[in-house]
């Protein structure tokens, strides 16, 4: 052994993947071309550092696709922004 044991939260700072976006932060951006604004459901970052993460979004007004409408969508941190104020 190594005679000092860290514990799973210490192994976990250290080592798993920061996010970018967090859970409740409003974003916008375009989908397919469609613009949108919703809000971050998960940061999909992955161990090891993907170079594209993906960023789990509830669009606030649901969206047409060829499919049909949905109200989420998976997206790349490059195709999103933050809106870091809130206008009221």
């Amino acid at each position: 052994m190594h005679g000092y044991m860290a514990s799973l939260a210490e192994y976990f700072e250290r080592n798993a993947p920061k996010p970018k976006y967090f859970i409740g932060d409003r974003v916008f951006g375009h989908y397919n071309r469609i613009p949108f604004v919703g809000t971050v459901g998960n940061d999909r970052n992955k161990v090891g550092g993907d170079p594209n993460p993906e960023v789990t979004i509830h669009l606030d007004l649901p969206m047409k696709l060829t499919s049909g409408l949905t109200s989420f969508i998976i997206i790349k941190h490059k195709d999103i922004k933050q809106i870091l104020e809130v206008y009221k």
